[in-house]
């Protein structure tokens, strides 16, 4: 029934996470740590390292998929477009909503497929702007960033988001619509949260040093929002008229009309490039998460878990966020923590009367709460953005793990009641 024992399966993941908190690459982590819990789990060498390869290969479609969505990405950030729509929402909504405004500019331009930490990254510098003008502390500026990322991450065409629907089989928009709800309520929590935050007294202030000037011209609102907005037509299409345009076809052209309607045609190659270097890392750390994924999904943890629920009278259904929640902890990545319990939990799922399209929201929901954990790049990155040191970000993982349980529960809720 199954090639490798559970304690392989689970000492193969210790080692990755051991690994990756020793600054080993990701990447390298993953296949270091299938290897050994494979040949640890009783497979032999030579069936271990077929199911990695196996696994690997598994993940292609999902890969090259992402590295399409690389031309998008990198034209919304380097024509401005993305800082554009959001300074666009920050204004209209004024400095009295500027909590609410930061968290829905942070969505939104993570919505439409930026990474979610880019997404951070960019909306920071008019975050930080903000806050010295209103007096917010740092703590409730970059919640509100991270809490809308999340709401955007889990309705986006971002790698995460692309895995958990391959692995399932179910259509990208319709996993991306499927969490719309839970977008809405994970935004509410973390504008809720941030301005409980910035009551707290002995907040850091942002400091004119923080703040950095930037004196390129941005692209008109239409104009930045052509590239997304197409997006959306050509993947709401399938649902709507029943045209399927792949995400590998809709991505790109997306990303070539932001560049055309910009009138930055002449930069395509750099811009380009430029996106191809945003998705080259993520691209590899799928291929070593596809490697640990084969090796969870042909042991006998799965069907392990799933006794375990049933000798508790636990509903199948809530192995799914309870699945992206320990693997994304694992990883310290949104997008590893859903593709491992996607590709190893789906089959079980499904077979347990499950629907895929439910069972893969709940688990991309899921893999939002404990995703932020100082062994993965997503923690400093978005530490770094407005100049916070380890010790205060790691105050701010309690509020973030919120917003994503609370995604987690509207999700769960949403197939307890429409199914």
């Amino acid at each position: 029934m199954y090639d490798f024992t559970t304690v392989g399966a689970i000492v193969g993941l210790v080692i990755a996470i051991i690994l990756i908190i020793r600054k080993v690459h990701p990447a390298y982590s993953l296949i270091f740590g299938a290897l050994v819990g494979g040949i640890i789990g009783g497979g032999g060498l030579s069936t271990t390292v077929n199911t990695m390869v196996s696994g690997a290969q598994g993940m292609m479609s999902s890969v090259l998929r992402i590295m399409t969505s690389g031309i998008l990405a990198g034209a919304l950030i380097k024509t401005g477009s993305a800082q554009k729509i959001a300074e666009t929402i920050v204004d209209k909504m004024g400095e009295r909503m500027a909590l609410a405004a930061i968290a829905i500019a942070t969505m939104i331009i993570c919505a439409v497929g930026v990474f979610v930490d880019i997404s951070v990254i960019t909306v920071a510098p008019i975050a930080l702007a903000i806050g010295m003008k209103a007096k917010l502390p740092k703590e409730s500026l970059l919640l509100a960033m991270i809490g809308g990322g999340k709401a955007g991450n889990i309705i986006s065409p971002n790698p995460n988001t692309i895995a958990a629907s391959e692995a399932f089989g179910v259509d990208l928009t319709s996993l991306m619509f499927k969490n719309i709800i839970p977008a809405l309520f994970a935004l509410a929590a973390a504008i809720l949260l941030a301005s409980l935050l910035s009551k707290k007294k002995n907040g850091l202030e942002v400091a004119s040093s923080d703040i950095e000037a930037s004196e390129a011209a941005l692209p008109d609102f239409p104009k930045a929002v052509a590239g997304p907005l197409a997006v959306v037509i050509l993947l709401a299409l399938r649902p709507i008229a029943g045209i399927s345009i792949d995400p590998l076809i809709a991505l790109p052209i997306g990303g070539l009309i932001c560049i055309a309607m910009t009138g930055n045609l002449k930069e395509i190659v750099p811009i380009t490039e430029f996106g191809l270097s945003k998705v080259i890392g993520v691209s590899i750390l799928l291929i070593g998460t596809g490697t640990i994924a084969g090796i969870i999904k042909a042991s006998a943890l799965q069907y392990d878990v799933i006794s375990l629920l049933e000798r508790f009278s636990m509903p199948a259904f809530v192995l799914a966020p309870l699945a992206g929640i320990l693997m994304a902890g694992a990883t310290a990545s949104t997008t590893a923590g859903a593709t491992i319990a996607a590709q190893t939990f789906a089959p079980t799922l499904t077979a347990q009367g499950v629907p895929a399209l439910a069972a893969a929201a709940m688990i991309h929901a899921g893999a939002t709460v404990v995703d932020s954990l100082p062994h993965g790049s997503f923690f400093h990155a978005t530490g770094g953005s407005v100049s916070m040191n380890i010790g205060d970000r790691m105050k701010l993982i309690p509020f973030e793990a919120l917003v994503g349980l609370t995604a987690t529960a509207a999700s769960v809720l949403c197939f307890l009641v429409f199914g």
